[in-house]
């Protein structure tokens, strides 16, 4: 894979000079009809061996381009406040947004390159951080990513010649470290390693190109002829093909909503006993210090009017402001739609020892967008997955999630419309797009129902609350929360 990378490949000057100049101009003007379209992204992906010449290039990648256009970020040792996440949210919130470039140093690949070449790592840890991100790349490029990935190659004898160069002038001896010296000495065992990741990540939406290192000028051209193709390609901004291909709904019309016991009306002397009762719970559970090393996401979903607004009150008056952060999600702002659609919910993210509550959440992709056809049939069905895998980062990373499906029946949904228009304390809670949506009944009950199918796993599981009587739910919800996060303390 490496072998024609450790070819003495040479450029003279004036062939140099001819070819980089023409390439300049026709990234300058590819640049500017990327921006002004903004359909898609274009992200580079830079790694490889010390000495190969990364820093250089993106320096010269900068000069190429119009830099106001081109985000470079160098990814070193995580922070604090990147340690209490998963790894790829350090990623996610630097994506650039459609229209612009981005140069990422140190990517989600150096983890597992240096911790399976160092031995820190075993094969199955490293194959599965490797199928990670190849999936973390697919989601991408179905967003309208271009990814551009180069491994930058020196032989072994190339890179010892190179760091020794580095080493001897004066002027550039400071980018030599012990860290560099110390990874040559893992030479052998970071190209088998890195054999393996291209092998394993190198596909058709995010292939890797592999930059020779020896030669500044060959280098330098390979990679910009690389970029020239990558902010020229359209085919990843094109739609993809709507597909047929669906969830069956039940033959018999029944799903998990319409097999939904309301049941009796919760009394209200009850209901202000068990709600002291499971907001103290509540309370105590997020003082503990076990909690610390955890973190509280909270996903509420349902039909309108089913009562999310008041239970997230009830489940907020339990806790210190300090500890909680409440996103209420509408529709996307331009910032967000220039990104992934998952972008604006990893940035929410909480730090060990703190909740988050979504009022309405990721599964927009699979409710809202499905039905009103904001997004193709292709869209919401890879969502399902998507949205799965994310979840599952999340509870790797020690997050407790609870998803909650807050469901009223058609009668009860059209007293509480009615009762907003007529009380002038509730009118902002309704709108013609109520009515609309309560026309579409048949059609969101079944996108919950396929929803809940595919997306409650034994690590998210959705709890659907019968709503039609406040008390009851507000004080199911609290107790969920307080059963999940218990057992999941009681588990470390």
């Amino acid at each position: 894979m490496f072998e024609s990378a450790e070819i003495d490949h040479e450029l003279s000057k004036s062939e140099y000079t001819r070819a980089v100049e023409e390439v300049r101009h026709a990234l300058l003007d590819a640049q500017q009809r990327l921006l002004d379209e903004s359909k898609q992204a274009v992200l580079v992906v830079i790694a490889g061996l010390d000495g190969g010449g990364k820093g250089e290039t993106v320096q010269e990648i900068n000069s190429w381009l119009d830099p106001r256009h081109v985000r470079t970020v160098a990814f070193g040792a995580p922070s604090d406040e990147e340690r209490e996440r998963p790894p790829l949210w350090r990623y996610w919130r630097m994506l650039p947004p459609k229209g612009k470039v981005g140069i990422f140093f140190d990517s989600w690949y150096e983890p597992p390159l240096h911790g399976r070449a160092y031995g820190n790592w075993g094969q199955a840890q490293f194959d599965r951080a490797i199928e990670r991100a190849s999936r973390f790349e697919r989601m991408l490029a179905n967003e309208g990513f271009v990814l551009l990935k180069l491994w930058f190659h020196l032989a072994k004898a190339q890179q010892r010649k190179r760091l020794r160069e580095l080493e001897k002038d004066k002027l550039t001896r400071w980018r030599v470290t012990d860290e560099d010296w110390r990874r040559f000495e893992h030479y052998d065992a970071l190209v088998d390693t890195a054999k393996r990741a291209l092998r394993l990540s190198s596909t058709e939406y995010a292939p890797w190109i592999v930059v020779p290192g020896r030669d500044e000028r060959y280098r330098s051209l390979v990679v910009a002829r690389g970029l020239l193709d990558a902010m020229v390609n359209d085919d990843v901004a094109a739609p993809p093909a709507d597909t047929p291909l669906h969830p069956v709904p039940a033959i018999d019309g029944q799903n998990v909503l319409r097999a939904l016991d309301q049941g009796e009306p919760m009394p209200k002397d009850e209901y202000k006993i068990e709600l002291e009762r499971w907001q103290g719970t509540l309370a105590r559970l997020v003082r503990r210090s076990a909690f610390r090393k955890r973190s509280l996401v909270i996903v509420f979903e349902g039909m309108d009017a089913a009562g999310k607004g008041g239970a997230i009150r009830r489940f907020a008056a339990a806790l210190d402001p300090r500890l909680y952060t409440l996103v209420p999600i509408a529709a996307p702002t331009d910032e967000e739609r220039a990104r992934p659609y998952l972008w604006r919910f990893w940035r929410h993210l909480p730090r060990k020892g703190n909740a988050v509550v979504f009022d309405r959440s990721w599964y927009g992709r699979v409710l809202v967008e499905r039905v009103e056809g904001f997004c193709t049939t292709s869209d919401w069905m890879r969502a399902y997955s998507e949205i799965n895998d994310f979840e599952e980062q999340m509870v790797e990373h020690g997050a407790v999630i609870v998803k909650l499906w807050l469901q009223i029946d058609p009668d009860e949904q059209l007293r509480r419309f009615r009762e907003r228009e007529t009380e002038v304390t509730k009118r902002y809670k309704i709108g013609p797009e109520d009515w609309r949506n309560r026309e579409k009944w048949p059609a969101y009950e079944n996108a919950v129902a396929d929803m809940v199918d595919r997306t409650s796993t034994e690590l998210a599981p959705w709890t659907l609350i019968a709503a039609n009587d406040k008390n009851r739910a507000r004080v199911t919800v609290l107790r969920t929360i307080c059963e999940r996060l218990e057992a999941a303390l009681e588990d470390d």
